[in-house]
């Protein structure tokens, strides 16, 4: 691994990505991806499907090796048992044990961080997203898609991990639910955990995150406010700046 252009790490950082590229054989899936996370922030990386973001995230994860450059989470090699116990992911396509009950699938997340989280935790954060309390009795493989979405977010927040990796965390949620959710995103956030989240809702990006990246052909095309894209091209909107956004990087 190439560790020439890799620069120290801040202490305030909880996750750096430094000059991070990824290949598949000939193919680079992401090249120079440079990133500094700060503790307690809510970071969101938008882009178009094949921009890079999955690969970004499982290489995050460590489950793709950078051929290029370095992660560190909060001053550690991603992938060590300690960053692992401080880290809980949500993935896009979220499929919970079918045999376990709602409840036995919450207590079984937790216990996986050495956390212990009551029944009435449980069922008040369940209360809190629009989750039935009475589904947790139930299994999960009678859970709506929508249902079992809640379930997710709901674990992966009852770990009370410091670093939350969210991979659309939206998917397959109403309006109602999608509310909720950002709300519990928001005090996450409070409390000092740092969010770094990817999704294709950019108003629900503007509207939590305290930054956010642009990833593009494979590579981090912008980093910043939202409001500070949106300035580049004078919309009100972060969808239409980041439209507008790729539009001109892909004209380049």
């Amino acid at each position: 691994m190439s560790t020439a252009k890799v620069q120290q790490q801040k202490p305030e950082d909880a996750l750096s990505i430094k000059n991070v590229g990824v290949s598949y054989g000939a193919f680079k899936a992401i090249q120079d991806v440079d990133l500094n996370i700060k503790a307690s922030e809510c970071f969101g990386l938008i882009g178009l499907n094949g921009a890079g973001k999955t690969t970004l995230i499982k290489a995050i994860l460590d489950l793709r090796t950078p051929s290029d450059g370095e992660i560190l989470i909060f001053n550690q090699r991603a992938g060590t048992k300690a960053v692992k116990q401080r880290l809980a992911f949500l993935p896009e396509r979220f499929e919970p044990p079918w045999f376990l009950t709602g409840l036995e699938f919450l207590k079984f997340s937790a216990r996986m961080y050495k956390t212990s989280i009551s029944n009435a935790q449980c069922i008040e954060y369940a209360e809190r997203i629009a989750l039935d309390p009475a589904a947790l009795d139930r299994r999960v493989h009678t859970y709506s898609k929508g249902m079992r979405q809640k379930l997710g977010v709901l674990a992966t927040i009852l770990t009370d991990c410091d670093l939350l990796i969210l991979d659309e965390p939206m998917s397959g949620l109403d309006p109602v639910a999608r509310a909720l959710v950002k709300t519990l995103i928001v005090e996450a956030r409070q409390k000092g955990c740092t969010v770094f989240l990817s999704s294709h809702i950019l108003a629900d990006m503007d509207e939590i995150c305290d930054r956010v990246a642009v990833m593009h052909d494979r590579s981090i095309r912008f980093t910043g406010k939202p409001d500070k894209l949106k300035a580049l091209s004078g919309d009100l909107s972060l969808e239409q700046a980041f439209l507008h956004f790729i539009e001109q990087k892909s004209a380049a």
